[in-house]
């Protein structure tokens, strides 16, 4: 059954909302709980990257009372995956192993390598290989091979798409740490190399396969997220990258990866999230938007689905209710 073909039996009537929080990098506290609570979305989508092993962040993350899959990244494995910052860890590995403890505090809300069933929305969001540095290299041999028997790209594509093969709803949603590769070699591109002048895709090439999988399958792949992949460039302050493209297929891609997530100014600490409507399991919208203290969106930016792309920084102010 198609998205349209779904609607039509009456399986979804009214648009599905799904807030994107990206890169946290030790950027959440309560005050980001209830403003995320307030925006009233059906759904919330977090990219990973929430510290350098930072338990108590994810637990806070866990302890989000929206329904939400999560996704953990390279920093959440930080002393753990990299054999050379291991060397740099500040707790004993014999006597604690911070990694597990992420992934128990998150539980079925982890998606890496799983699925997460959202029957009331009618998606199902697959999650990607979670940890993800990026590019075409292999890394974290050890780690992959001895927390999920993973040898190879190859393995990683095969353990995704047994996922898309299980998934139970008509739409599917991918959630990942670093986004898919072919996208482009230029450093603003949605997963391009930004810290080398001579640029690259850096995106994971096994995500990509899954994907691909997945569509030639005739699953109705409506949205793939990620994050990573800082907006902001290293070497080019001209410019922001590419945070959305689509593809022949018509999936809309998103990179979340807004960072700082959380700014201070005058007027007070404000706090970014990506909206993302869908209605038919098909995108509509996709907004930036920056959320005061007192859960007010005070600023908005169409990435998708508007006449209006953009609006100035912090001049639009909506109340929550």
């Amino acid at each position: 059954m198609t998205p349209i073909e779904a609607n039509k039996a009456g399986a979804i009537s009214n648009p599905t909302t799904i807030a994107i929080v990206g890169d946290v990098h030790d950027q959440w506290n309560d005050a980001d709980a209830h403003a995320l609570q307030a925006l009233n979305v059906d759904l919330a989508l977090f990219v990973g990257d929430f510290g350098n092993e930072a338990i108590d962040i994810v637990r806070q993350i866990a302890a989000v009372s929206v329904p939400k899959a999560v996704i953990l990244g390279n920093h959440d494995a930080w002393y753990t995956a990299s054999r050379q910052n291991r060397k740099k860890c500040p707790y004993d590995h014999t006597k604690e192993d911070r990694v597990q403890q992420q992934l128990d505090a998150l539980g079925g809300s982890h998606v890496g390598f799983g699925k997460l069933e959202v029957p009331q929305c009618n998606l199902t969001v697959v999650g990607a290989r979670p940890f993800s540095w990026g590019g075409a290299n292999w890394r974290y041999k050890r780690f992959y091979r001895e927390r999920y028997n993973i040898s190879s790209f190859a393995d990683s594509t095969a353990k995704i798409c047994a996922s898309v093969d299980a998934a139970r709803q008509d739409t599917l949603i991918f959630l990942g740490h670093n986004g898919p590769a072919g996208f482009g070699s230029q450093a603003h591109n949605i997963c391009g190399r930004d810290w080398k002048r001579s640029g690259g895709d850096y995106g994971d090439p096994d995500f990509a396969d899954a994907i691909a999988h997945a569509q030639q399958s005739n699953r109705h792949v409506a949205l793939v997220t990620f994050g990573h992949m800082h907006h902001e460039l290293r070497h080019d302050k001209t410019r922001l990258r590419e945070r959305l493209v689509v593809d022949d297929y018509g999936t809309v891609y998103i990179n979340g990866a807004q960072v700082p997530r959380v700014i201070e100014i005058n007027s007070g600490r404000h706090r970014s999230f990506t909206l993302v409507t869908l209605q038919h399991g098909i995108v509509q919208t996709v907004r930036l938007v920056w959320v005061n203290n007192i859960d007010t969106i005070v600023s908005e930016e169409y990435l998708y689905g508007s006449t209006s792309k953009t609006t100035p920084p912090l001049d639009l102010v909506m109340n929550l209710g």
